[in-house]
């Protein structure tokens, strides 16, 4: 799970080891190169596949090439934690007869940048220990100018799929990453070969057939792109095909063999961290009245210490409008109407939307 087996008392076999005593579930290494898949990223952005994400495109030679994030830099350390659960990202059970939203996986509990980071930093700093020496690093989780993914691949901790997610052999494709870049000579690990073989189970399951190519993912139709990164109305064209997401969407992962087929004993979680990326209560299945009740004020206290919170109020608002457009939920009228005579003219807009959504078909 740990990656390849480093020689005893390595450098690399400490690092490891402090790693995944740290709750880590994989910790591998790299070169910190430039490869062909971060050199992609100039032409994506060039297709118009990045959206509104304009943030990708102010450091992006740095996601090309790591060395340019920290002067000197020779090495990148990739470590990964796995979500809890069984692996399935299914929809709400049903149960009862409010009609309710679907949060992505890895947003229903505490926020994993929060998590992972605190354990990336404590390894981070114990590399001058671990090297006995002055050591310069950088720790990144989702949110400094690394392609995480691609780091992973490189360093062994699996394969990036036809649905642009990196599976791990073991861990499946819930899981999250940072990266740590420094200055250390590692040795790098071997790169495990893509398991993907013709299966296109993700591809075909993408509700607004999001994938352009296999591997290539146009955010710009993507479910987690439009609820949680685009701030503006969504396109009516992509409404329909949101079901029930309010946040994120898991589908091209819930589908995957390898994250379905093979049941997995649950992991050890000794120091609690997979306790904390577990579903919150108020987030595991929300009911879209309560959602659409929220203030701004109830809204800041719900979406505390949460990843939820990137949608922002009006954008969480605006998902829930279109999930109760398609739950057809005549109960959901008063909720509905509440947005649909407010001063915000966009979610005045997705209101109105959703409101004939609920009229009975001719």
């Amino acid at each position: 799970m740990s990656g390849r087996a480093s020689p005893s008392g390595s450098l690399e076999d400490r690092v490891r080891r402090v790693g995944l005593a740290l709750g880590l579930d994989a910790v591998g290494f790299c070169t910190a190169e430039p490869t062909e898949r971060t050199r992609f990223l100039r032409e994506w952005i060039a297709r118009g596949y990045a959206g509104e994400m304009d943030y990708l495109e102010r450091r992006l030679e740095e996601r090309i090439d790591p060395r340019k994030t920290l002067p000197g830099a020779r090495s990148l350390i990739v470590v990964a934690l796995a979500l809890p659960g069984d692996g399935g990202s299914g929809p709400p059970d049903g149960s009862g007869e409010e009609a309710k939203g679907r949060i992505a996986r890895y947003a229903a509990g505490d926020d994993y940048h929060e998590v992972l980071l605190d354990r990336v930093r404590a390894l981070e700093s114990a590399l001058p220990i671990l090297a006995r020496e002055e050591v310069r690093s950088r720790s990144h989780v989702d949110t400094g100018p690394v392609a995480e993914r691609a780091a992973a691949e490189r360093a062994g901790l699996g394969w990036i799929a036809k649905n642009s997610c990196l599976i791990h052999p073991e861990l499946g494709s819930h899981v999250m990453l940072g990266v740590i870049v420094t200055d250390l000579a590692l040795e790098p690990d071997e790169p495990i070969a893509d398991h993907c073989g013709t299966c296109r189970a993700c591809l075909d399951a993408c509700p607004t057939a999001a994938f352009p190519d296999p591997h290539v993912l146009d955010a710009t139709r993507c479910l987690s792109y439009s609820t949680i990164e685009f701030r503006g109305s969504i396109p009516e064209s992509l409404r329909a095909a949101q079901g029930d997401h309010v946040f994120g969407c898991d589908l091209c992962q819930s589908v995957c063999p390898w994250n379905r087929s093979r049941p997995r004993a649950p992991l050890d979680d000794p120091l609690g961290l997979r306790a904390r990326l577990a579903p919150r209560s108020e987030w595991e299945q929300p009911t879209l009245e309560w959602i659409l009740g929220l203030d701004e004020a109830a809204h800041l206290e719900a979406t505390r210490r949460s990843a939820i919170r990137r949608a922002g109020y009006r954008g969480l608002i605006r998902n829930a409008l279109i999930a109760a457009g398609n739950s057809r939920d005549a109960g959901l009228r008063p909720a509905i109407e509440r947005h649909a005579e407010g001063p915000d003219e966009m979610l005045s807009e997705h209101a109105r939307w959703a409101l004939a959504r609920l009229e009975p078909e001719a």
